[in-house]
């Protein structure tokens, strides 16, 4: 592209909703504190295989836009403050004030972090605030959602990998790099929110047991940070269904089985954090001259699953 730098997203995987929170999490931090870059994504829909790529300024490298990421994860960060509380597991009077404390701040960071969490006009069958669809831990195995949504963005780097002789230490620039620009590896022994299909760890099949701290499964640390971010872009609203107020959200919907799923378009042309919300927000994206209307190529589903205790989100496939 004339006058412009364009860098494939090697590590962000079409079908992972982790990658594809971190993609909207790297707009975020990009408009932070690149706004005049005017950052925009595509994907490389004529150029297998598929990823998203990012345009920038003509001159803008890869570490460039790695510094940019790193100030603005920085800035974005310090709005992930939540007061104390470990998991979003409200009632609704405490659900709206909070929400009214974040809305009178006149801060648009946090007003659009609380307003993607929690609605108090939305109740679930135990009386409590409905939370995001995409908060799937609440206490089990000592994991809290809350409390990882507020530490994961402002933990800058990971534990050294390796062991002995062979540990090595990792850059928080490395990291994010490793994020956006390679295969993931999973290195990482960090927190995360289990919005990797990977982190759906099982035992049938297994040679050693998935919850041994020796042999289970990490994470990539970089993906983790961006993706907490990209959270703040999928808003909640109650909507009325089948007589009941239950929580919506941008780009997700309820399936006739009961089940949660979300779905992200495909696109041709470069497109702006605005831009994606908008495609997000259409609700009739499988409509394929809607489709081709709005230059989408294919759209994304993912589903929230249940294994016992924990939930994941499948691969997502394409529809």
């Amino acid at each position: 592209m004339k006058g412009y730098s364009v860098h494939r997203l090697d590590g962000l995987e079409p079908d992972n909703l982790l990658a594809f929170l971190a993609l909207l999490g790297l707009l975020r931090v990009l408009e932070e504190t690149r706004a005049i870059w005017r950052s925009r994504v595509f994907w490389t829909v004529d150029d297998p295989i598929l990823r998203p790529a990012l345009r920038v300024p003509e001159g803008v490298d890869q570490a460039e836009v790695v510094v940019a990421a790193v100030e603005g994860l920085d800035v974005l960060a310090e709005f992930h403050d939540f007061e104390g509380l470990q998991d979003l597991t409200l009632a609704p009077e405490d659900a709206a004030g909070y929400l009214r404390r974040a809305a009178d701040a006149a801060n648009r960071h946090a007003a659009d972090l609380w307003s993607a969490l929690v609605s108090d006009k939305a109740i679930d069958r135990k009386g409590r605030a409905e939370r995001t669809p995409f908060c799937l831990i609440s206490g089990q195995g000592h994991q809290h959602f809350l409390s990882r949504l507020a530490s994961v963005p402002s933990r800058k780097t990971p534990p050294d990998r390796g062991a002995g002789r062979h540990k090595t230490a990792v850059s928080e620039s490395d990291c994010l790099s490793e994020a956006l620009f390679t295969r993931w590896e999973r290195c990482d022994d960090t927190d995360s929110f289990r919005w990797d299909p990977n982190e759906d760890v099982r035992y049938a099949l297994r040679a050693q047991d998935p919850t041994d701290p020796k042999t289970k499964e990490t994470t990539q640390h970089g993906a983790n940070r961006l993706a907490a971010i990209g959270l703040a872009s999928l808003t909640v609203v109650p909507r009325r269904r089948y007589g009941d107020v239950r929580l919506s959200v941008v780009g997700g919907y309820r399936e006739t089985t009961g089940g949660f799923a979300f779905a992200w378009p495909v696109w041709r042309d470069p497109v702006s954090l605005a831009g994606i919300r908008a495609l997000l927000a259409q609700q009739r994206l499988e409509k394929l001259d809607a489709q081709k209307e709005l230059g989408i190529v294919e759209v994304r589903t993912t589903r929230r699953i249940s294994n016992g205790r924990y939930m994941n989100f499948t691969r997502a496939e394409a529809e």
